[in-house]
């Protein structure tokens, strides 16, 4: 089983953070209108959907929830004939309507969002929606309107190591604190993906590393990354490209993480490199640059090489601090 759905909280209760969203759905209960649950991957809007239905119904949820996700099932037939047809019946075990929840809602065509609107509308007697979606902004306005609107926010790094460190420990898999920092690191505030990253570390070992979530992941260890940056930088480029070349070319690390990480190593608060500020505004636009040719479909390897060439020069110019050196 996903560990992502055995260890979903069913209750509203059960969930980590989001203090306010829960508070606002929690003062909604029994009676709730229609919902708008906006945010960021990750962050629990699923889940308190989930959470509100079984709050609602008990035992008797899954006969009356109908959950749809409208990135596969978006399209005009669906909302006139399956939605429709289940908005209108009636209601199972005495509840007073049905609930339809339709996750990635921002993903339904205008046409769909337009129908869907209207039945919002003709059966808010026998069913209540709850919409979710990352961007509220490709939600039309009449529906926004006809809904509560609630915002998800970001998790904080806390809840999410803490309740990473709480599903490891119940699996029996041993996990250390560079472990949880590289899942943070890929993750983010999405705690989905999280957790998804730690069961396939786990299927690689019980005891879980860095390296082996960067594994598990199909990510190129930020050790190895940071010491082929360097020699690009500031060491011999010829051994620094042909590490390039074994990293993306041989072991298939994805050079939009090798872009990503040169920004994090030479911009970021904690860069060793301790480079002047007039010149970080030229690195991020070659940065930049070099990302959208990539995505665009140039050859990776000649605009990473392109990209830290520059670089490189830039970084050997600068004389007025000294020359940078990463520790």
């Amino acid at each position: 089983m996903l560990w992502v759905e055995k260890y979903r909280p069913v209750r509203l209760g059960d969930m980590i953070d989001q203090e306010a969203a829960r508070e606002a759905l929690r003062r909604m209960l029994p009676n709730i209108p229609h919902l708008l649950l906006h945010g960021p991957p990750g962050t629990g809007k699923t889940t308190a959907a989930l959470a509100l239905a079984h709050e609602l119904y008990g035992e008797e949820w899954r006969s009356n929830v109908l959950e749809l996700n409208a990135s596969d099932e978006r399209g005009l037939q669906v909302v006139r004939e399956r939605v429709r047809e289940f908005a209108r019946s009636v209601p199972s075990g005495g509840a007073p309507f049905r609930l339809v929840i339709m996750d990635e809602a921002d993903n339904m065509t205008g046409d769909a969002q337009q129908a869907l609107r209207r039945m919002m509308e003709v059966h808010s007697s026998t069913a209540r929606f709850i919409l979710i979606a990352n961007y509220v902004s490709r939600i039309i306005e009449p529906i926004q309107s006809r809904c509560a609107v609630i915002r998800f926010t970001p998790l904080p790094r806390e809840a999410v190591i803490d309740r990473l460190r709480s599903i490891a420990s119940m699996e029996g898999v041993s996990i250390g604190g560079d472990a949880l920092d590289a899942l943070w690191e890929v993750s983010g505030s999405d705690l989905r993906r999280a957790i998804n990253a730690l069961q396939a570390a786990s299927s690689l070992s019980r005891q879980i590393t860095a390296e082996t979530i960067y594994k598990a992941m199909g990510k190129a260890s930020p050790t190895i990354l940071r010491e082929i940056i360097k020699e690009l930088l500031l060491g011999d480029f010829d051994r620094g490209s042909k590490a390039l070349h074994r990293l993306v070319d041989d072991e298939g690390a994805d050079p939009l993480d090798v872009i990503g990480f040169a920004h994090y190593d030479l911009l970021s608060t904690y860069s060793s490199y301790k480079l002047p500020e007039h010149v970080k505004p030229q690195l991020v636009h070659l940065i930049s640059s070099a990302h959208y040719r990539i995505i665009r479909g140039s050859d990776p390897i000649i605009q990473l090489l392109g990209l830290l060439s520059k670089m490189r020069m830039i970084i050997s110019g600068i004389n007025a601090v000294g020359q940078p050196q990463a520790s």
